[in-house]
Parts: C-alpha cells; sequence; structure tokens
C-alpha cells in the first residue's frame, strides 16, 4: 500500500512524542542526584527514574525533580542510591498522580500508591494529581453540622463541624496518636482517610490492626510513610492521602482525614527544598514551608455548591491535623503558623498526662472557631459556666493544694473545688453524643435547661484541707 508523504511525516511526529529522552547522572551527594541531559525537557516536581546496574543485573530507583538549572537536574531520590554510578542513565516518569478508588477502602496504602500489604489495588482509569488547588473560595459552603465524636471533650468545649479543620497540639509522648486512634473509630462520616507521616514502622501496623475496629477498617484507607523513608516519599504520602479524600469528597461522600503529623510534613518539606538550595529562615525552615503548610490545609475542608448546577453538591473533608509542639511550646515556627489557619486547636497537656487524664486536652487553652454558632443558647451558657469554674480551680489550685486558701473566702473558687473532680471525670469520659454530654456536664455545674442554677442545688463549699 502506497504511504503519502503526510502520513510519513504524521508518524515520524508520533514516533518522536513517544520517544524517551535519557539523561545521565553527573554526581551524587547522599539521596540528592544531580542529571545532564534532562534539564530542557524536564520539569520541578517530574519524577526521574534512574537505571543503574551491577553484578545483581538492573536496577531502578525513583525520585523527584526538586530543582532545575541551564545544564542540570536535581533530583532527590526516594529510595538509598547506594550503587548508583556516575555515568547511570535516567529517564523523565510519571511519579504526582494517584488513582484512589472505592478498591481502596480497607487497604494500607504506601507513598506511590501501591499496596502496602496483601494483593495488589484495584487499578482505576482516573488519575487525581498529588498537587490539586484548594476548592474556590467563593464558592466554599460554611460549615455543616456539628458531628458525633463520641468524646466528650469534643461533643461540648470544642465542638467538631462537618467540614471543619482543627489541629491537635502535642509534645511526642502526650497520647496523641492514641486520641487520633479515638476519633477514628468514634467520629461519624462516611469515608476515613488517616495519613500517618514518619511513624514508627511498628505503630504502623498497630494502628492498621489493632486501633480501627473491623467495621471501621472496611471504609477506612490508611496512606503510610514510615519514619526511615526519604523526605520525598513522606510528602509524597501526604499528598496521596489528602488527593484520597479528595476523590472520595468530589463522590458525595463526607470524608474524615486524620492526619499525623502536620509537623513531620513540615519537616519533610525543608528537607527537600534546602537540598534543592533554598535558602533557610526561622529555625532553618525555608520561607515556602509555610505556604506549603497553608496550601495543604486549605484542601481540605467544606466543600462547595456547583453554581452551573443548581442543587448539586459535593461532599465535606473534616480534618484533624496533629502538629507536634517541643516541650509543648506554641510558639516554635510550625505550631504558631499552623494555628493562623485552622478552624480550631485542641492542645494535649503533659501535666495533665502524667496524671492520667485521657485525653488529656487543656480545655482552658483550646478552643473550636465553630462556637458559638454549633452550640444552642443553652448549651452556650453550660460552657461558659464549665469554663468558668475550671478557671477559677486554675487559678487558685496553688493555694488550695498549698492549705492557704479559707473555706468561704470565694464562693466562685468554694464551687469550683467542689466541681472540679466531677469535671476532670467528664473530661475523660466517652458519651454517645453532644446531646447526653451536655446533659451530663450541665447536671455537673448546676445549670437547667431553662439556663438557671437554683439557689438550692448550688454547689457546696469543700472541705477543703490546711495542709497539701
Amino acid at each position: 500500500m502506497t504511504t503519502t508523504l503526510t502520513e510519513r511525516l504524521t508518524d515520524d511526529v508520533s514516533r518522536v512524542k513517544t520517544r524517551r529522552i535519557w539523561g545521565r547522572v553527573e554526581s551524587i551527594d547522599q539521596g540528592v542526584v544531580k542529571i545532564r541531559g534532562l534539564n530542557a525537557v524536564a520539569k520541578k516536581g517530574e519524577g526521574v527514574m534512574i537505571e543503574t546496574g551491577g553484578a545483581e543485573g538492573l536496577a531502578r530507583i525513583a525520585g523527584e525533580i526538586v530543582a532545575l538549572s541551564a545544564s542540570e537536574a536535581i533530583v532527590y531520590a526516594f529510595d538509598r542510591v547506594d550503587g548508583v554510578r556516575i555515568g547511570d542513565r535516567a529517564s523523565l516518569t510519571d511519579v504526582n498522580s494517584a488513582a484512589p478508588c472505592e478498591g481502596w477502602l480497607g487497604r494500607m496504602v504506601d507513598p506511590l500508591g501501591r499496596a502496602a500489604s496483601g494483593p495488589p489495588l484495584p487499578l482505576d482509569q482516573t488519575q487525581r494529581r498529588l498537587t490539586a488547588p484548594a476548592p474556590p473560595a467563593a464558592l466554599r459552603r460554611g460549615f455543616g453540622g456539628r458531628i458525633s465524636c463520641g468524646l466528650n471533650a469534643f461533643d461540648t468545649f470544642l465542638p467538631l463541624c462537618r467540614g471543619q479543620r482543627i489541629g491537635l497540639f502535642a509534645a511526642p509522648g502526650v497520647g496523641k496518636s492514641s486520641l487520633v486512634a479515638d476519633l477514628a473509630t468514634r467520629a461519624e462520616a462516611d469515608v476515613v482517610v488517616v495519613a500517618l507521616i514518619g511513624e514508627r514502622g511498628r505503630e504502623v501496623r498497630a494502628f492498621y490492626d489493632h486501633a480501627l475496629t473491623d467495621d471501621v477498617r472496611a471504609r477506612t484507607v490508611v496512606v503510610a510513610a514510615s519514619s526511615d523513608q526519604t523526605a520525598p516519599l513522606k510528602k509524597r504520602a501526604a499528598l496521596t492521602a489528602m488527593a484520597t479524600a479528595e476523590r472520595f469528597r468530589d463522590a458525595g461522600k463526607h470524608v474524615l482525614l486524620l492526619f499525623d503529623s502536620l509537623t513531620r510534613f513540615a519537616d519533610a518539606h525543608r528537607e527537600i527544598a534546602l537540598a534543592a538550595g533554598e535558602p533557610p529562615s526561622l529555625r532553618a525552615y525555608p520561607p515556602s514551608t509555610f505556604q506549603a503548610l497553608s496550601s495543604l490545609v486549605e484542601r481540605a475542608g467544606t466543600g462547595i455548591d456547583d453554581p452551573d448546577a443548581p442543587g448539586e453538591r459535593n461532599g465535606d473533608i473534616t480534618a484533624v491535623f496533629t502538629i507536634l509542639a517541643a516541650a509543648g511550646d506554641m510558639d516554635e515556627p510550625v505550631p504558631d503558623a499552623v494555628r493562623g489557619f485552622l478552624d480550631g486547636h485542641v492542645i494535649l497537656d503533659r501535666a495533665i498526662a502524667e496524671r492520667g487524664r485521657f485525653p488529656a486536652i487543656d480545655v482552658l487553652r483550646s478552643a473550636s472557631r465553630s462556637l458559638p454558632d454549633a452550640a444552642t443558647p443553652w448549651e452556650n451558657k453550660v460552657l461558659a459556666r464549665a469554663r468558668q469554674l475550671l478557671g477559677a480551680y486554675r487559678d487558685g489550685e496553688i493555694m488550695v493544694k498549698a492549705g492557704l486558701y479559707e473555706p468561704g473566702a470565694d464562693p466562685l473558687l468554694d464551687e469550683a473545688v467542689a466541681a472540679y473532680s466531677a469535671l476532670d471525670e467528664f473530661l475523660a469520659g466517652r458519651a454517645g453524643g453532644p446531646a447526653p454530654a451536655f446533659d451530663a456536664l450541665a447536671e455537673i455545674v448546676r445549670i437547667t435547661k431553662d439556663g438557671e442554677t437554683p439557689e438550692e442545688d448550688a454547689l457546696a463549699p469543700a472541705e477543703i484541707p490546711k495542709s497539701a
């Protein structure tokens, strides 16, 4: 059959488009590899596959382009670069998309979107970019209704509404991971997505196998990058988890995203940015770190109403991000910055944990920006009275324990001392939802349904010992 000139040219162009372009490894430094020959066609954030061979045969090591110059591409490898040699060839590949689907539910996924254990994940034809933009601000809905968390502190003092984003701030070892597990099993949601970034390998498996009940695990996706994995894999695991939550949100689901931790995401970004040549700034965090944090957090939250299709709406992502605050210091760069673009902060206190009360939430230092709108006027009055008593006890605790306070000198402190044990026990408790939790709290602080505190029901002054 005769082939026309146009057909031959079209065929030649097609072959050029699919032809692989190779570069060569020019230098190797820890996990950073510089490659010459790809910089003219490569883009920042694109993937690279390095092929190296030895006596054991051909090996492939993937990485991500973190910077480009006129002569070379700087690649941060996903794995150890032991065995890579000068002159090894490298080609571009796609590492910036994932294909989450219903088949991911009940599974643990690695940072590259593969099954961490068990059979391979089902293939989905719809690829999602890992660096998608946040929904348009002008189209986003306000908070939805209050969701039941099954924990008294959240169902009263710190309500969590549909589409809200809050932070759990804590030093290591204060019960942060246990609280995340409690929320995974107790909070209301259609789908749960858990991001475990930089966790110990043992805890990753323990969370999946033991922290989740069978019915919760069946509607949960766990995306994990352990502490020994490289910074690009930790960052990619975070982005994969967010893309997975967005996939189910776009399907109309209410997604609970549990992200542990945002600090390790920031640390991974810092390591990558410094390797790319960005100058360090506050506590060695490059300036781009805080933009990366806000961009990630903004992708969660409420969904949008489609202006072109009235009545059409997607779901919401209710997000709980954990933030490590070394020694409880909330003025560290990451905790200080993150509080500004979250919808609430929950502070876990080591002193509370050391005396055995879990969750170790310091209610007086915590806040939910869904209040007062998320509660009824009566509920807000109950909360105000409870906070008043907790504050009075905190202010007078040293004098009371030292035996320097005389009962009757301050009626409010007398009531606070009498109610404190019950309030402390209440904050450690679990309930069936906001309604029974508020009823129990109202009984402790003696607020009736009409909002009054009857004189005959007032708390009697406590017997305060003379010495601690």
